[in-house]
Parts: C-alpha cells; structure tokens; sequence
C-alpha cells in the first residue's frame, strides 16, 4: 500500500492561516492546534505536511519569497534598464499589497535562525543587477556599487509599502510617493531628471493591471502594529559570498 500523498492545498491553507496569524497576532500565537483550528483540520497536519513547527515558519517565509520571485520573473528585461527597475518596484508593490500577511512575515518580523534569514537572497539580487545594468548604461554614474544602489531602492520601496500595509496612506498617494521618491533616488544615483522621468513613465504598467491589483489588495487594518523587527533586504544579515 503506497502511503497517502500530502494535499498540497491544505499545505498552501496552512501557509496562509499560519501568515495571517503571525501578522495580527503574533508569532506566538501560532501553534500546530491553532493552525489545525483554522484550517479544520487535526493538530497533526501540521506535521503531516512540514514535519514540525520549525519547518512550518521556514515553509512561511519560503511561499512569500516564491510568490515574490514570480511577480519579479514576470518583468521583461528591455533596452531601458532605469525602466525595467521601476517594473521591478511595481512588481515587489503588487506582490506584497496581495500578500500583506505573508510580506509581514517576510520583512517584518524576525528569521527564526541564520539559515532562515538566507531566504530570499535570489530576489534581491534581481535588483541588485538590474542596478548594475544601469551603472553600465552610463544612467548611474554616481553609484558606488550596485549593492549600494539597490539597498536604497529596497528601502524606499518597502518603506512605502509599510505604511499602505499600516493604513496611514491610501494607495493613491503610494504611487505619488513612489514615482517622486523614485525619481529623486535616480537622480540622486548619477541618472539626469529628464531620463529618469522618462523611464518612470515608460515603467508605470500601461495596462493599468498591476494598478489595479495593488487597489483591490485585501485592507492590512487589522494587522497588528509593527514590532520594529524589521529583516532588512531580503530576511535579514547577508552572508559574505
């Protein structure tokens, strides 16, 4: 007799459940009964599906850097590098406002070991090199290194995010913010007005789909207020490579 195969949808309800409880309540609040609870499912799934409490929080964390990754894999790369970056911003903004339970988990609350703050390295050296080809391009003439670049990209970008996520700006004046911030961080890394201008323009999703994913994000208001534990880019201290 084959043994029973685990059923990946109860697998993706737990990831969600267990998201959503670390983000209005707190880590500790999640337990394999409670996750079962919300689920209607035995204390055991939790074990059926991740081996163990542990595993679960990596398995958490692990979905939301995925889902990143494939709103990121999803930005064409074109002969406009500054563009592709604004494509990049927007992409990480219509993840993390669909996502919001599982961006809380990502960014703002603290890896549960060394190894659990690796993940997601991938997606940050998405940006990491789309800064590079516009170093290369001669659009950044005044950034030091790539990493230098992207790391104030990355704080700008989740900076505004945070406050949509709080309910202290409405997603109206996000897309300002960041159109007016995003030009001045060009600018501020070597790129002229006109070009970056130009290029945030060219970024913004013509179809208006990526817009108006962010609109009908589910409303972060009942999430709870942030422990200050941000991760930093993407989970945490990075390993020398």
């Amino acid at each position: 007799m084959s043994p029973r195969q685990a059923d990946p949808g109860a697998r993706t309800g737990l990831i969600e459940a267990g998201a959503r409880i670390i983000a209005v309540e707190g880590p500790a609040a999640v337990s394999a009964r409670r996750l079962g609870r919300e689920v209607g499912a035995s204390t055991s799934a939790v074990y059926t599906h991740f081996g163990g409490m542990a595993e679960f929080r990596r398995a958490v964390r692990g979905e939301g850097f995925a889902r990143l990754a494939t709103h990121l894999d999803a930005v064409p790369i074109t002969d406009d590098p500054v563009a592709d970056l604004t494509r990049l911003g927007w992409a990480y903004c219509t993840n993390a406002l669909t996502n919001p339970h599982l961006y809380r988990v990502m960014f703002m609350e603290a890896p549960i070991d060394p190894a659990d703050a690796q993940t997601g390295w991938d997606t940050f050296e998405r940006l990491v090199s789309t800064v590079q080809r516009c170093m290369d391009a001669g659009r950044f003439v005044r950034c030091p290194t790539a990493l230098h670049g992207a790391e104030q990209i990355w704080t700008m970008t989740h900076g505004v995010v945070s406050v949509v996520l709080s309910g202290m700006i409405d997603l109206d004046q996000a897309e300002k913010l960041l159109n007016d911030m995003g030009a001045s961080v060009f600018v501020g890394l070597g790129d002229s007005w006109n070009d970056a201008g130009r290029s945030i323009a060219a970024g913004r999703p013509s179809n208006m789909g990526i817009l108006a994913a962010i609109r009908t994000a589910p409303s972060p208001s009942r999430a709870r207020p942030s422990t200050g534990r941000t991760s930093g880019p993407p989970g945490g201290k990075r390993q020398s490579r």
